[in-house]
């Protein structure tokens, strides 16, 4: 580096390079000016000087002198390198990996080079040309050990584990018979254990489990080394010795699930459904009994048996496990026995026995309102916040009671109660910010959940923090109908996750480093299947929800508004350009804001500015200016496609996107794959005859490609069973025939009947009004529960309203709805926060009561507690 420079110069650009990797900046660019000065085409100086530049966020002019040294001397490999380096930090991988092979056919030893190569090879999966680099990393410099492991991890990854064993014993021969040094212990024993982990995934289970027994004494995490010996002996069948340290494993750590369930194992006793025999549960029992003997403190040990037991038994067990906690007040017991609700009969036991302890203990913080039974849920909350006004769960289990029925509003003024009697508690502030957006109110939403950011611009550390609000966020603003803001928080739910992805980058070298080798692969192993999240997928899902509404509804032109304007009142006229200009002049206001805190933050010792640009689109009205919504759908549609095929969301959006692009036989694709999920589902039902109901209504085909199209659909429509021999609409009454008692069954026929004949809409609506609202067999001591859900009777109502357009069916179900559920505000039910007599209201008129009261120092006297400090929310329910 610097080599044609004469000796005071060469000085100074060692100078900038050691600048740069202190982030000495500004001494850097000194250095670099001072050289420049008296070589100005120097260009090994130029490069430096532009990658200096970069990290004090001046971009344009680092490209260009970057360049600029390139093109003055292109057989440096300096410049070469140092324009790698700016591609990488500005994630351009692949044209960074084309710059250090560049670099590399000038000086091909370069070790530096071949290790940031390596990086970029490992981050972008391109294991092949990761292997090979490391290969030539150890031929360099085969007496560094993270040589070795690098070269080994490499060859494990390329999915050749058994290379990465040999590589790995090759090491080993290397070391001297009293290695490792008493500093390098803990590195050294995860290396074994990262060998044995590789043995045991070759299928060498003898081997794994000698190679962990002769190194024993090396590997310093026993805990470690106990689980991964008998995780082995299980997988050789050697159950006698896996009991024995299972028990080891369970007096160590008495409440690790896992080890009951390796246990269960051992004894023949485990079953991935959860399904027993009346012997096998016995058996469980006096299992579990001995090892309550054992454990008398462990809740996992009277917990597990409540999963397997049934009736008397059941119920005996879960009396023993309740009656402790609710003498304690645990508030989280509802969501430890919440699971057991989905087995049958176990919830009207639970039921019973609450009730029998309510009426002889009176505790708090117990309620039945997973069952759908609300009102009752609510009544017992209630009385336990009048016994115990001052513990916060309650008021957070009654925001949720209230969230289950249906009444957003008044659950997010309850979250807001729970958050206010403890306001550094994080997580209450947390799910306040959950209701209060459930509840579509999103601008409080947000200036709550800035409060646990840090000052300054607190929407940006809110971003940064990746808590992923902006999913929940997106949600209402669609439910709104502000589709610009609903695509700009799904889009930044998916930077989250590319940010998540790039996050990995620095780990390649410290894992390495480290030798926590078995924790990187994982990593590596969970960043491949990252976009498989349901986060993501929530995201993608609502991204590609907002494209089709805005293909469905493209946003109006500027003539086209013009023209409307023309035509209204001047009054009308006035009031909608004093809307414009509050709006023109509120936005003017933020970003002046945001303006002067960016020039209040000043720059760094380094002179780099830690300050992000404004926003140029905060209200995402730019991606609403998109050409073509179907195909930005269909990006986001291919990633579910690749991450999600399980999820029968992906194929009912790819059906949407097809269908309106008319791509039939991608459309017929995702209809099959509905089929093969879940092929009696509403949803497949309606596809499938959406699908063929277009093709029938098509033209004959005249060019080849349609007529090859036609010869397809034909062929697979013999393939599927439910059309087999059968019109559409046989298809659709034998669907009926088999789900005449589910509602949405019931309204997926009616749907495709409007679709099927349009004369025949009456006959489709009478149809979904006629049907019952069943009770559930149940021997609850509570009252009957109906079989109907909020969820499904709110798309009911929508597909009277906007699908088969009966105002009046639409109003006739509400009504009946509001009955069904009193607490729903969107049915406006008699207890919903829209009804003046409702629990939101009486919430609002007792703060309002308490605060004039407490001056006269008279207390409140209603039934519902109130901390005085939900005023924002008044307005909210107008």
């Amino acid at each position: 580096m610097g080599a044609s420079l004469p000796p005071k110069e060469a000085n100074l650009f060692k100078l900038i390079v050691k600048s740069y990797e202190t982030k000495q900046y500004k001494k850097g660019l000194k250095a670099a000016d001072a050289i420049l000065k008296k070589f100005p085409d120097h260009g090994e100086t130029l490069s430096m000087k532009g990658l200096t530049l970069n990290c004090m966020d001046r971009k344009s002019e680092a490209y260009e002198l970057v360049r600029q040294g390139l093109k003055n001397d292109l057989k440096s490999h300096v410049c070469w390198h140092v324009f790698g380096l700016l591609y990488r930090s500005d994630r351009e991988y692949r044209e960074a990996i084309k710059c250090y092979r560049n670099a590399l056919k000038i000086d091909p030893d370069n070790i530096e080079i071949l290790r940031d190569l390596s990086l970029l090879q490992a981050q972008m999966r391109d294991l092949s040309g990761f292997v090979e680099t490391r290969q030539q990393l150890l031929t360099l410099k085969p007496n560094h050990r993270m040589n070795w492991i690098g070269f080994s991890v490499a060859h494990h990854l390329n999915s050749n584990a058994s290379k990465a064993v040999e590589i790995l014993e090759a090491y080993e021969g290397t070391l001297e018979d009293d290695y490792p040094p008493e500093n390098e212990r803990c590195e050294h024993g995860e290396m074994l254990l990262y060998k044995i982990s590789l043995l045991e995934e070759c299928g060498l289970l003898e081997s794994a489990l000698e190679e962990l027994r002769k190194k024993e004494s090396k590997i310093v995490d026993k805990l470690e080394y106990k689980e991964q010996e008998v995780s082995l002996l299980v997988k050789l069948g050697r159950l006698e010795e896996g009991e024995v340290l299972y028990q080891a494993l369970l007096s160590m750590n008495p409440d690790n699930y896992r080890y009951y369930e390796g246990l269960q194992k051992c004894v023949g006793l485990y079953s991935v459904n959860g399904q027993y025999s009346p012997d096998e549960i016995d058996r469980l029992d006096s299992l579990y009994k001995s090892l309550g003997q054992q454990y008398k403190w462990s809740s996992a040990v009277k917990r597990i048996p409540l999963d397997f037991l049934q009736g008397d038994k059941f119920r005996a067990a879960a009396d023993n496990y309740i009656r402790p906690l609710l003498t304690k007040g645990v508030p989280s017991l509802f969501s430890d026995l919440s699971s057991l609700y989905n087995h049958p009969g176990k919830a009207d036991i639970l039921e019973q026995l609450i009730l029998e302890l309510e009426h002889s203990i009176r505790p708090a913080g117990q309620y039945p309102g997973r069952r759908g039974q609300y009102e009752v849920a609510l009544s017992k909350i209630d009385e336990a916040i009048e016994h115990t006004p001052t513990v916060i769960d309650l008021y957070s289990v009654k925001s949720r009671i209230l969230k289950h029925a249906g009444d957003f509003a008044a659950a997010a003024a309850f979250a807001d109660e729970a958050r206010c009697m403890d306001l550094a508690d994080r997580y209450v502030n947390s799910e306040c910010v959950k209701r209060m957006l459930q509840a579509d109110q999103v601008a409080l939403a947000e200036k709550t959940a800035v409060l646990f950011t840090k000052d300054g611009d607190q929407h940006n550390n809110l971003h940064d923090m990746q808590c992923m609000y902006e999913l929940a966020s997106g949600e209402s603003y669609f439910r709104q109908g502000d589709l610009g803001r609903a695509l700009k928080k799904f889009l930044a739910v998916e930077k989250h996750y590319a940010d998540i992805t790039e996050d990995q980058f620095d780990f390649h070298s410290y894992c390495l480093r480290k030798m926590t080798l078995r924790t990187y692969v994982e990593m590596l192993k969970f960043q491949d299947r990252l976009h498989s999240h349901v986060y993501f997928e929530k995201a993608a899902a609502g991204a590609i929800r907002c494209y089709i509404k805005l293909h469905d509804s493209p946003p109006k032109s500027t003539t086209e508004e013009d023209d409307e304007m023309s035509k209204l009142l001047p009054s009308q006229k006035k009031k909608m350009r004093q809307k414009q200009r509050k709006a023109e002049a509120r936005a003017k206001k933020e970003a002046e804001e945001k303006n002067e805190e960016l020039n209040a933050g000043g720059a760094s010792k380094s002179g780099k500015r830690h300050v992000k640009p404004v926003d140029p689109d905060p209200h995402g009205e730019k991606l609403l200016q998109v050409e073509d919504p179907l195909s930005e759908a269909t990006k986001y549609l291919k990633l579910l496609q690749k991450n999600s095929p399980d999820s029968l969301e992906t194929h009912l959006l790819a059906f949407e996107c097809y269908t309106r692009r008319n791509k039939i036989l991608l459309a017929l694709q995702a209809v099959k794959r509905l089929l093969k999920l879940d092929a009696e589902h509403p949803d497949s039902h309606r596809c499938l005859i959406k699908l063929f109901h277009k093709v029938g209504s098509m033209n004959a085909p005249v060019t080849d490609g349609e007529k090859l199209i036609w010869s397809v659909l034909e062929a697979e429509r013999s393939t599927i069973s439910q059309l087999h021999e059968k019109s559409l609409v046989e298809a659709n009454n034998a669907f009926l025939e088999n789900h005449k008692d589910s509602l949405m069954h019931k309204a997926a026929f009616a749907e495709i009947l409007s679709i099927l004949d349009l004369n025949r809409k009456s006959e489709a609506v009478k149809l979904v009004e006629e049907s019952t609202n069943n009770f559930v067999p149940s021997n609850g001591a509570l009252g009957p529960i109906r079989e109907w859900t909020l969820k499904d009777c709110i798309a009911v109502h929508k597909l009277l309203g906007t699908i088969l357009h009966d105002q009046d069916a639409a109003l006739r179900w509400k009504s009946r709805c509001a009955e069904y559920f009193p607490y729903s505000t969107y049915f406006e039910g008699s207890c919903s926060s829209v009804s003046p007599n409702s629990v939101y209201s009486q919430l609002s008129k007792n703060s309002e009561h308490e605060s004039s009261n407490h001056s006269t120092g008279s207390q409140n006297a209603g039934p519902i507690k109130s901390n005085g400090k939900l005023d924002a929310f008044k307005d909210l329910t107008i």
